[in-house]
């Protein structure tokens, strides 16, 4: 091996790039060390690539040898030769794995020298740190991202992969692709469980653009769940769907196959994550996201921020968009324009690994001209305004970077929002 690498730095550039203490003689053994000596001249004097031959010229003028000695470097000079250079990332990784294991063993002298109280200052490690801290090469290789005007444009493209198929919200927010996290957050009663089944089963939803939906509830029981994603998809009540089971089975069959949703109470990131790595879903919803992080702590911003993080790895590990479902805050009973400090539980962790945050309110309720926040039913058409909902745009990242509310309308019963 150092054969190879003695012919590997008879490059120049390579040579240039590792010359010094970057490559100290004691990385080689004693005769090979004589050779490395005559290299380092060689490059000194004549700055250019050598050749095997001229090294073994150049070594043979410079250095007295007798005769048994011309005859072993003679042989060397022969394997130096047949050497193959080594390819520059690999020559690399040996030579920053070589020089690791070098200061290694010398720090592990110098503290021997200490445990046994030859050493009573701290100069020799002092030295030793100001000899080797700026050409210590960590074993590293880094494949840095392609920011070429094409790939930008191509990368841009396809941030959009998943189109909103609310007109109102689609106009201001195109979509969503493999990678974002988007959190979703409103009051109990306002329509979450809605909101994503209509995103994905109702007409020009995610499902029926052909994306791959899983969708992991741990609040209400799946077959609830279920229900409104059938609604969402046959835009039928249960009750319509009872009364015309064939005109539902028809609606529902073009996305049932691109939806699956389970019971995952109980569960944690870790288990999100390997359901993601198993089924490759392009889609995730997590109802609700917040109950999925382990609490390692009394402080529920630090175990939401952690649990936040990880889903936005799985994101862009897996190519997958999370939608992440959560509650908001007492804070935001009543109010139309609500805003990310109100998320439950949160500071700004959770809120900082959004691509998206979406918070959805509703009109508070009137009674004798006063306001007050009794629980709504949303699914009570009768109630002045209250299928009137509003999307807050509260953090936006993705293209066009759009801030505000747009206003849409919640049918209950069949699970959709319409423009």
């Amino acid at each position: 091996m150092e054969l190879a690498l003695i012919r590997t730095l008879m490059d120049k550039g390579f040579y240039e790039n590792h010359k010094g203490i970057r490559t100290p003689d004691k990385l080689f053994t004693k005769e090979v060390r004589k050779i490395k000596n005559t290299l380092d001249y060689a490059m000194q004097q004549y700055d250019k690539t050598i050749t095997p031959a001229e090294l073994e010229a150049l070594f043979f003028t410079r250095n007295v040898l007798t005769t048994s000695n011309k005859d072993m470097y003679k042989d060397l000079f022969k394997k130096i030769g047949h050497e193959q250079s080594l390819s520059k990332d690999i020559a690399q990784e040996v030579l920053a794995k070589l020089f690791q294991q070098l200061v290694g063993e010398e720090i592990a002298k110098l503290g021997f020298q200490y445990v046994n109280g030859a050493e009573n200052t701290l100069e020799p490690m002092r030295k030793l740190l100001s000899d080797y801290q700026d050409d210590f090469m960590p074993n590293l290789k880094v494949d840095w991202g392609d920011i070429s005007i094409d790939s930008l444009l191509e990368a841009n493209d396809i941030q959009s992969k998943w189109q909103f198929n609310i007109p109102s919200l689609r106009n201001r927010v195109e979509g969503i692709s493999g990678g974002h996290l988007v959190i979703v957050g409103a009051r109990p009663n306002t329509g979450k469980t809605s909101f994503h089944a209509s995103l994905i089963a109702s007409e020009g939803g995610f499902a029926r653009q052909g994306a791959k939906c899983i969708i992991l509830c741990n609040e209400e029981h799946y077959s609830r769940v279920g229900a409104r994603y059938l609604s969402a998809a046959t835009d039928m009540s249960m009750e319509e769907v009872k009364g015309n089971y064939a005109l539902a089975n028809t609606r529902y069959k073009p996305v049932h196959d691109n939806i699956k949703i389970y019971d995952s109470t109980g569960k944690d990131m870790s288990w999100v994550e390997a359901i993601v790595k198993a089924y490759k879903p392009d889609i995730l919803v997590l109802d609700m996201g917040d109950k999925f992080a382990t609490r390692n702590t009394d402080k529920s911003d630090v175990y939401l921020k952690e649990a936040a993080i990880h889903a936005r790895n799985i994101s862009k590990q897996y190519d997958c968009a999370i939608i992440w479902m959560s509650q908001l805050s007492a804070v935001a009973e009543g109010k139309v324009y609500v805003d990310q400090s109100m998320l439950e539980g949160s500071k700004t962790g959770k809120a900082a690994e959004a691509d998206l945050m979406i918070l959805i309110s509703k009109n508070p309720e009137l009674n004798e001209g006063k306001i007050h926040t009794a629980t709504i039913d949303p699914n009570d058409v009768s109630t002045n305004n209250q299928t009137q909902r509003h999307l807050n745009i509260a953090k936006n990242k993705l293209r066009g970077g759009w801030h505000g509310v747009v206003h849409c309308e919640l049918d209950g019963a069949r699970a959709r929002y319409m423009a």
